[in-house]
């Protein structure tokens, strides 16, 4: 299971004081967070507490925005969503925006490399060998399992660093659920880092260093990983399980 201890102290995102808007709908209100290099870290919370918002937030894809977010030490509030992928960060939707006529590899081959240390086609199909069983196969004939490993194969081959992965176990079998585990876990090995939005903190217990628990648009809680029997009454009284 995943220390915090062992990761590096560098930090690779720091998000502070962010607010985020839709429309007129105040979502975010001041969320403070940051990610070392080298870490899993999950951002908790209820339905509706700003998790997926605090991505898109990250990414500049919400109406309004201010705050900081610095990304490798360069602030990036002001980019542009293509600016902010490009500088080298990564989202994964929950929508997962698979192209439906397109195959697997073509879906693979679709977004532009970034940066150098991106995964090739060859270690993607290694690390997933489903997909390089479905290599031929036109999106729409994917399962929800296959398309979410698809989803998140395709931003590993852009050398992005950082991974923005929005409830990746949503609505999958219990199969597919350990079979992402082990997958976050060895992009984890390979120097990827990953912050996580989850729902099913018991699935983030085997992946993640860190968790920030949301609540209304706010970060209410920080539980390392190795804290967690600790803290399963407070994260009851949060999540509601």
């Amino acid at each position: 299971m995943p220390d915090g201890t062992s990761v590096a102290a560098e930090t690779l995102l720091s998000v502070e004081r962010l607010e985020a808007w839709y429309g007129e709908s105040h979502v975010l209100h001041g969320v403070s967070i940051s990610v070392r290099k080298g870490e899993v870290v999950t951002l908790l919370g209820r339905n509706g507490a700003g998790k997926t918002t605090t991505l898109r937030a990250i990414m500049g894809l919400v109406g309004r925005r201010s705050g900081s977010i610095l990304f490798e030490g360069r602030e990036t509030i002001g980019l542009s969503p293509d600016g902010i992928g490009r500088a080298g960060i990564a989202y994964c939707p929950e929508e997962r925006g698979i192209f439906a006529s397109l195959d697997v590899t073509e879906n693979l081959l679709l977004p532009p490399r970034v940066r150098p240390g991106g995964l090739d086609l060859e270690t993607i199909y290694t690390l997933f060998p489903n997909l390089k069983e479905r290599a031929r196969s036109p999106g729409t004939k994917l399962s929800g399992g296959e398309q979410q490993m698809l989803a998140i194969a395709r931003i590993l081959r852009t050398g992005a660093p950082l991974l923005l992965l929005d409830e990746p176990t949503e609505g999958l079998a219990p199969v597919i659920v350990q079979q992402i585990g082990r997958m976050i876990r060895e992009i984890k090995a390979r120097g990827f880092t990953v912050l996580l939005v989850e729902q099913n903190f018991r699935f983030a217990q085997t992946v993640a260093d860190r968790h920030y628990v949301m609540e209304h648009g706010r970060v209410v809680d920080t539980v390392a990983n190795h804290e967690m029997a600790g803290a399963m009454d407070r994260l009851h009284e949060y999540l509601g399980v």
